[in-house]
């Protein structure tokens, strides 16, 4: 299977991406940069009330290929492969409801996406945290060259009986980066309303740029949005009250 035809199979058969039935929701960093024989640790923020015998897998998904389960656990770690022993180990902290992915001496072929997921029949996935592991002379290309977004705002036009809120997140790197959209009691919002464009960089410039839009009716003017965005360097949030 492609990703996108097991995240289609998963909403087709009533299960969630990111938040569950229950409520709960699985959180984790956008990605991780570390350069090779070194050991990463990816945290799964987990708030399920119970966490303590709750069935968590991690899924690694490498370019063009489809998602592999890699190891799961409730109360004992199962690894899918034996040749994996050594590599991969998984830790549970109750006390913060964390899930913890262990990747020994990592490698190039370490690089991929990683995904937490919870429960057992229906599973939550949560949204991925992408590993990027580094030669010794890129390692420390991207020490000098990480950066947080230069510029961040919200821009905003009425049309007819709608306002569209432009999100624009400017010159960052490396170039994996979370977007969200929050309302003032904080809720994600979420729906076809929110367009997300790619990550993009003018061709003699090596920093990033991304746009988010956001749609409401011109009757919710007067509330406010929120702009979110979690980066490897940090995390941020800005709003602009409707016109």
């Amino acid at each position: 299977w492609q990703w996108g035809v097991l995240v289609c199979a998963l909403l087709t058969h009533g299960l969630h991406v990111g938040h569950g039935q229950r409520g709960h929701s699985l959180l984790s960093a956008s990605s991780i940069t570390k350069p090779e024989s070194k050991t990463v640790l990816i945290n799964c923020h987990i708030s399920d009330p119970d966490f303590n015998n709750v069935f968590i897998h991690w899924y690694r998904k490498r370019p063009n290929a489809a998602p592999k389960r890699i190891a799961y656990m409730s109360s004992k770690l199962f690894l899918e492969n034996h040749f994996n022993e050594g590599k991969f180990s998984i830790e549970k902290d109750p006390a913060k409801s964390v899930c913890t992915l262990m990747v020994s001496k990592i490698t190039l072929q370490d690089s991929a996406t990683y995904y937490c997921a919870s429960g057992y029949y229906n599973k939550v996935f949560g949204s991925g945290t992408k590993l990027i592991v580094s030669g010794k002379l890129h390692a420390i290309f991207h020490a000098t060259k990480q950066s947080r977004p230069a510029n961040f705002e919200i821009l905003q036009k009425e049309h007819k009986n709608q306002i569209m809120y432009v999100c624009l997140i400017e010159k960052f790197y490396p170039d994996v980066i979370r977007v969200t959209w929050t309302d003032k009691g904080n809720k994600i919002v979420e729906g076809d309303n929110i367009v997300k464009g790619d990550a993009w960089k003018p061709t003699k410039e090596d920093k990033y740029s991304i746009s988010s839009w956001l749609t409401v009716p011109a009757e919710k003017k007067d509330e406010n949005y929120y702009c979110n965005y979690e980066h490897e360097t940090g995390k941020e949030s800005v709003t602009k009250q409707g016109i």
